[in-house]
């Protein structure tokens, strides 16, 4: 799915300590906005990993590429800058990103 994504938040508070995963194959910053909803703002670079998640997600793309399989159902999906997926709350999600850096905003509902 294509959404127009985001440049910029402002008015946040951001945290300062990252959260690493992977060896620091994945890193991203949480911020909270005004209204108290929480978004993540990350990097993947280039591998395969899994992601399990506690309440759903919405995984929009700001630059580079990759695949993913939500849940385990279905093909793989390329996305690219610009495009999102949705993963459901107590649930999984497959990424790999074949070259450069994947760059996303993770927004929690």
């Amino acid at each position: 799915m294509s959404v127009l994504t985001p440049v910029q938040f402002s008015n946040v508070t951001a945290i300062c300590k990252a959260n690493i995963y992977f060896d620091g194959k994945v890193v991203s910053h949480a911020i909270e906005l005004v209204d108290g909803s929480r978004k993540t703002l990350g990097l993947i670079y280039p591998g395969h990993y899994r992601f399990d998640t506690g309440a759903p997600e919405l995984m929009e793309l700001v630059a580079g590429a990759c695949r993913v399989q939500v849940a385990g159902r279905g093909d793989w999906r390329e996305y690219g800058a610009g495009d999102s997926f949705e993963v459901p709350g107590d649930a999984f999600f497959e990424i790999e990103v074949a070259a450069g850096i994947a760059e996303y905003v993770c927004s929690f509902k």
